[in-house]
């Protein structure tokens, strides 16, 4: 039984951590010293050890201050190497995070786990796994997100100068569907084992979706999917880092079993999803003086008009993952222009 003397105090100590700015504004567990020294313990680390150091203030992410922000988030001790492995990888100097925490672009750290620590969490890679209702997921993604603020210092409105944000700043974290997809996971694909666990960072915006109910052939799927890619008010085309494709497994075994592999797919998107140098310059973030883009593409005239912009520079820029549930629903990912780090979970 909940007491009112107990609901009070719970509630006196949200508004203090609300009014000391360490929330994401959703209620939080009190980081006690007892349950500290648990998440500690189980992280096999010393408790002031620093894992990383954060941008943009370049704060100290010891395994203490990890863990109390995995307490805030409502994680429990089995995560933190998890979380241990997404702050690793997510203050690779790849990922940029000091960048992407204080742009005005909506990207927010994707963290996507791979191999057997997913079903031993209880990750969800099936249906539904971009949503709500996993404690594993809204809560590991969760705590990188406050760890990621409270220790890096990307407050909303100080560092954090996103123009409009995205729900992936509370919580974002999926599990790779490698069960059901045809193919290697990503993990494996960069060079760890399948047995192995690990994470994965990838700075994006919310997921776009790709409906394509009817097609019954490659050609036509990744046709949709092109079509996504080559939204002009994204960052691809004009900086032309990594771009995420995330194929649901339905949409994945009907390429599969014509005898596609993922990089058949790549080779298909890099030379489908592109626009035009005239329509970037009638429609992109920078205007007609496409010659002026820091990022752009070298291979490509600008002053032919009619010359095929691609969305990223080299083929292997295009990544393919499954993940989610019954449905022929895929999405794109795009990104904020820098690069996903991959790395092993040490258990």
């Amino acid at each position: 039984m909940i007491t009112e003397e107990i609901a009070a105090d719970a509630l006196d100590m949200f508004e203090t951590f609300v009014s000391a700015g360490w929330t994401d504004g959703l209620p939080v567990i009190p980081p006690t010293a007892r349950r500290v020294a648990e998440f500690v313990e189980r992280a096999g680390r010393g408790a002031d050890e620093v894992v990383a150091e954060v941008a943009p203030l370049g704060g100290a992410a010891t395994t203490e201050k990890i863990a109390a922000n995995a307490i805030m988030a409502g994680c429990t001790p089995d995560y933190m190497p998890v979380l241990i492995a997404a702050l690793q990888a997510a203050t690779d100097p790849a990922m940029n995070i000091g960048g992407m925490q204080c742009s005005t672009h909506m990207a927010s750290p994707l963290l996507i786990v791979h191999g057997p620590i997913r079903d031993e969490l209880g990750i969800n890679s099936g249906a539904n796994s971009f949503g709500q209702g996993v404690r594993a997921n809204a809560t590991l993604g969760r705590a990188l997100k406050l760890a990621l603020v409270n220790i890096g210092g990307s407050h909303p409105g100080e560092a954090d100068k996103a123009t409009l944000g995205q729900p992936g700043k509370f919580t974002f974290c999926i599990g790779e569907n490698e069960e059901d997809s045809p193919w290697p996971a990503l993990h494996v694909d960069r060079g760890l084992s399948k047995t192995d666990s690990a994470v994965t960072l990838y700075g994006a915006e919310g997921p776009q979706n790709i409906n394509n109910q009817a097609a019954d052939n490659p050609f036509d799927i990744l046709t949709t999917v092109a079509g996504m890619m080559t939204n002009l008010g994204s960052n691809h085309l004009f900086i032309q880092g990594e771009s995420f494709v995330v194929l649901c497994p339905e949409h994945a075994q009907i390429i599969a079993d014509a005898g596609w592999t993922k990089a058949d797919i790549k080779h298909f998107l890099f030379q489908n999803a592109t626009r035009s140098v005239r329509e970037i310059g009638a429609g992109g973030i920078h205007g007609r003086k496409v010659r002026n883009y820091p990022t752009w593409p070298r291979f490509v005239d600008a002053d032919d008009l009619d010359a095929r912009v691609p969305v990223t520079r080299r083929v292997d820029d295009i990544t393919i993952i499954v993940t989610g549930g019954p449905g022929r629903h895929s999405a794109y990912l795009p990104g904020w222009g820098t690069r996903s780090v991959t790395r092993k979970i040490e258990a």
